[in-house]
């Protein structure tokens, strides 16, 4: 997300050299805290800060949190490192390839099997925090971590690597006061009502929805409009299991096997597919009648809500966001509730067909895992750890005061983000929006110009088409799809 990482857009900057990233790890660019005495056996956590853009600390709810295991198990501390967000993912791959990483990391970070110490086995043991637990694992919300599901278990070792403290949900944050001061009923179920609410609330004297030059913004909106525009060509292309057999997928990702066929084949193009273009009309029509003025020279001061400071300080009445950007919100958090994206009907487009706006919550939050070249005593703390933080009532003050979703069961929703995993909209995108350009390609440059008015429609359709295809060669090679009839063209 960003939040550092979600299903909507990861961003990373890789470091110069060996030494940079080692520097980073415990050096310059991170900081940390703690808590307990010399004498403790001490467990380092690193990872991004998602929550506030504070290069020494997590937040208070995290210093509180840590304090309270600490209560419970006080010969075990916890030394949270802050790894910059653009940089954490290099750092800990770095760390883990050469063998030197902390008790606990950040599970985006790349890795071979080998390097992660699996949980599988201690999933299926009691947890002792639980009384009467049988198994750990049975204390998830199995909706979305429970074998089976995508990215829950290695798909290499088919082991569990990671424990999440949090769930990964998207939605559009509203300010209740502005709302209320310019007639806007929330939430806003139609893609027309949100169109007609935004010159209401430029009359109350506020932005419609928060923007930035970041790929968020963009990406999030373009993505969730084409997943709707699009949805009426699932069965068409829909080829493929998810491992790339012959079959079909319960969802697609613009990043598979189907959407590969689809593009390379013709069954889907930016000029011949109508609902294309038509997204893009309508991705426009909202940024020139709600967004931010000069968005594309407002820098990002948050992975986790769009145009934060805009927001926080109350010029913009909405802004993209995900459940854990809600501790950031300071002051505002009292006057902030969340809503799904409206959906596009009939009376926004032609093309539409009803179906309705969707994201889909999953893990891929706040997650951690274990190195595999710990000591035993070192490795049982860290275990503890992960289990601790299973248990509801231990995290739930912490997840009432950072707006993360549990992972567990038995835990609340905190009020301000439950808009973000309401209905339909909690369920994974049937097509995953519109395909991205060849690496290195940013979301925002796949469609600023157009936005912008520099680059008609026509251009805007030729460049995209020349992305996917571009993109499409890069997938084929990547996962060995060049023997496919299809991929021959």
């Amino acid at each position: 997300m960003n939040p550092v990482s979600t299903p909507f857009g990861r961003r990373t900057l890789l470091l110069g050299s060996l030494g940079g990233a080692l520097a980073g790890t415990f050096g310059l660019s991170a900081c940390s805290s703690g808590s307990g005495s010399g004498s403790d056996l001490q467990i380092t956590l690193a990872g991004p800060n998602q929550w506030n853009s504070d290069g020494a600390s997590f937040g208070k709810p995290w210093e509180e949190l840590i304090a309270r295991f600490h209560a419970d198990e006080p010969g075990i501390s916890i030394k949270t490192v802050v790894l910059p967000l653009k940089e954490f993912k290099q750092t800990l791959a770095t760390q883990l390839s050469a063998g030197s990483a902390p008790e606990l990391v950040f599970s985006q970070a790349a890795h071979e099997p080998h390097m992660i110490y699996p949980l599988t086995d201690a999933l299926k043991k009691p947890n002792p925090y639980v009384e009467g637990n049988k198994e750990w694992l049975d204390l998830f919300d199995q909706r979305y971590f429970a074998p089976g599901l995508p990215n829950v278990v290695s798909t290499t070792s088919g082991d569990f690597e990671y424990i999440p403290f949090n769930l990964v949900a998207v939605g559009v944050y509203y300010n209740t006061e502005a709302f209320a001061k310019a007639g806007v009923t929330a939430p806003i179920a139609t893609f027309a009502d949100l169109l007609a609410a935004c010159p209401k609330l430029i009359a109350a004297g506020y932005t419609p929805l928060a923007m930035d030059n970041s790929d968020l913004g963009v990406g999030w909106t373009v993505k969730t409009i084409a997943n709707m525009m699009l949805d009426k060509y699932f069965d068409k292309i829909n080829k493929y299991d998810a491992k790339g057999n012959e079959g079909q997928a319960e969802y697609l990702s613009p990043k598979g096997k189907s959407w590969a066929r689809a593009i390379l084949t013709g069954d889907i193009s930016a000029h011949g597919t109508p609902e294309v273009a038509e997204s893009l009309r309508l991705l426009k029509q909202l940024f020139d009648a709600g967004a931010t003025k000069n968005w594309t020279g407002v820098a990002s001061s948050s992975g986790s809500v769009v145009n934060l400071r805009d927001f926080q300080a109350g010029k913009a009445a909405m802004a993209w966001g995900v459940p854990f950007g809600y501790g950031a919100l300071g002051d505002l958090q009292g006057k902030v509730s969340s809503m799904p994206f409206p959906t596009i009907t009939a009376s926004s487009s032609p093309l539409s067909t009803g179906a309705p706006a969707r994201f889909g919550t999953s893990v891929g939050g706040t997650s951690y895992m274990i190195p595999s070249t710990l000591d035993g005593k070192h490795r049982d703390a860290a275990v503890k750890f992960l289990q601790w933080m299973s248990v509801p009532a231990k995290i739930q003050p912490w997840l009432d005061a950072t707006g993360g979703i549990p992972a567990v069961k038995g835990a609340r929703v905190p009020k301000g983000v439950a808009g973000m995993i309401s209905g339909v909209w909690s369920e994974p995108m049937r097509m995953g929006g519109l395909p991205s350009g060849p690496a290195g390609t940013t979301e925002l440059s796949l469609y600023d110009g157009y936005l912008l008015g520099t680059k008609p429609l026509d251009q805007e359709l030729d460049h995209l088409q020349d992305m996917w295809t571009k993109s499409t060669r890069e997938l084929v090679k990547k996962n060995g799809w060049d023997k496919e009839d299809w991929a021959k063209a």
